[in-house]
């Protein structure tokens, strides 16, 4: 083991303790999280609306206060934005995570306390490379450098991007490993922050590096035609590691495989919300990323056919962790150190283990179409869609999908607008079908509605790079914003059309 590696591991091991029983103490872990919760909401003004205090009980919280969504939160955080504290937590908030998440254009702030910051987010970030040190005892990833790709602040330095906000805030240690230098990773215009990074870190001995895929696969393309290389390993030949999150990798994994063509390379997901560190990928053998539980933050979750019933004010269905069935899907609702109580924070999950708990994410509340009664969910659209190109030897970079609603008598059907990197080698009809085919096979509502309903997908292949403009015009390029996978309405894709024409 090198010597490095040791010492974190020595500094660390309470941490990898604590993670290891919790796979049999999970309801006192999570009951311990409760108390220190409570704790935090005594004296606060949504601790007198609910008639609660430090004293109040789990069954007393679980009937007394109902599940939110960000709009029924904004009130109170705008009451926090003015300057007015001990509202939903009674320690100060000193920073707010903007977010737009992936299926409204309004912006979200995140309240974000100190304790939030160190024991959910870093303490999350310390768990995950603590147990990769540990998996991997000899890895040379302390010996580089941490490539970040981080987001921007306002002028007030109090509200940014939560990867800006974690730059900011991030221990001077932290500083020695990673590149580029912070006031880079802040820059708020995205080319020049890439064009700058490309200057700094291409003579640097990169071994790791962590964010959305998306825009990290932009980054290293620049990298490598600043370099004048055919590979990254010709840059960075230490190159071990790419932690991401944000959206679900398959779709870009062979992408980054031609650009970093090693048997070595390491990719872990990880589930790094504005609103929290929930989850980490601790077994490459197994599905599903590991549920943190001693991070502040106390999850319920709804059976998600019982969704409509909680939001209409019936709070029986909701589940402790104790609840949950493996195989069942939810949607998740959190209890967190920043003061967010029961707020549903729009994913959709499923257990794939409950010694350890593992969970995947399969999609968002909002972020699925059901035009015609066909449920399609995010995770059926990824894993048809990576059935489809490994069939046809495609890659695709971006893309969104639509309704196209009934005309007359002829039936609806969804619209695929797809940005291909390679295109595939059968004709975009034959990629429809196999699509189409691949999808029937992931959901039976939507094979159900194929043979009644809907017609078979139709595919438009738009250029390079057009997600990008569009995205640049919205202002979402960057940080934790994504490309709107799945939506209800023909918005995004009317926009993207309108964008090819002009």
């Amino acid at each position: 083991m090198k010597f490095i590696n040791r010492l974190l591991l020595t500094y660390y091991s309470p941490l990898l303790r604590q993670l290891d029983t919790s796979i049999h103490r999970y309801e006192a872990s999570q009951h311990e999280t409760f108390r220190q919760l409570m704790q935090h909401m005594d004296s606060t003004r949504f601790a007198q609306e609910h008639q609660l205090d430090h004293n109040s009980d789990y069954e007393q919280f679980r009937k007394q206060v109902p599940v939110r969504e960000y709009d029924d939160f904004q009130p109170y955080i705008h009451s926090i934005q003015c300057g007015e504290q001990n509202i939903l937590w009674n320690e100060p908030v000193q920073w707010f995570a903007k977010s737009s998440g992936t299926s409204s254009g309004k912006s979200k702030f995140i309240p974000i306390t100190p304790a939030n910051l160190k024991h959910c987010h870093y303490r999350g970030f310390q768990l995950m490379l603590a147990h990769y040190l540990r998996q991997h005892p000899d890895s040379g990833m302390m010996y580089g450098k941490a490539l970040t790709l981080g987001g921007s602040v306002a002028a007030d330095s109090r509200t940014g991007d939560l990867s800006a906000i974690l730059l900011q805030n991030s221990p001077k240690v932290a500083e020695w490993i990673r590149t580029p230098e912070r006031k880079t990773a802040l820059i708020p215009n995205f080319e020049q922050k890439v064009e700058q990074i490309c200057r700094e870190c291409s003579h640097k001995n990169v071994t790791s590096f962590s964010g959305v895929p998306s825009w990290n696969l932009l980054l290293l393309r620049r990298i490598l035609d600043y370099a004048g290389k055919g590979n990254l390993l010709e840059i960075w030949p230490n190159l071990e590691l790419f932690m991401h999150g944000g959206t679900y990798f398959e779709p870009y994994r062979e992408q980054f495989r031609k650009l970093i063509p090693s048997d070595q390379m390491h990719y872990l997901e990880n589930y790094n919300a504005s609103e929290g560190y929930f989850a980490f990928q601790d077994d490459l053998q197994e599905q599903g990323m590991r549920l943190v539980l001693d991070n502040g933050v106390f999850y319920e979750f709804i059976p998600l056919e019982q969704l409509p019933k909680v939001l209409d004010g019936d709070l029986s269905p909701i589940l402790p962790l104790s609840g949950i069935q493996v195989g069942q899907e939810y949607a998740l609702v959190i209890s967190t150190n920043s003061g967010l109580w029961r707020y549903l924070i729009g994913d959709t999950v499923r257990f794939t283990s409950n010694q350890p708990h593992r969970i995947i994410i399969t999609g968002r509340t909002q972020l699925y179409i059901n035009t015609f009664g066909e449920e399609l969910m995010i995770n059926n659209a990824e894993k048809a869609l990576a059935v489809a190109c490994q069939a046809t030897g495609a890659i695709v970079s971006e893309y969104t999908v639509a309704p196209i609603f009934f005309q007359g008598s002829e039936k609806g059907r969804h619209e695929w607008l797809i940005e291909f990197e390679t295109q595939p080698q059968v004709s975009l009809e034959n990629f429809a079908e196999k699509l189409d085919q691949a999808l029937c096979q992931q959901n039976s509502d939507y094979e159900a509605k194929r043979n009644g309903t809907m017609e078979r997908l139709k595919i438009t292949s738009i250029p390079k790079g057009t997600f990008y403009r569009w995205m640049e015009q919205r202002g979402k390029v960057g940080g934790q914003n994504k490309v709107p996978r799945l939506y209800p309405k023909r918005d995004f894709i009317e926009q993207l059309n309108q964008l090819i024409i002009n």
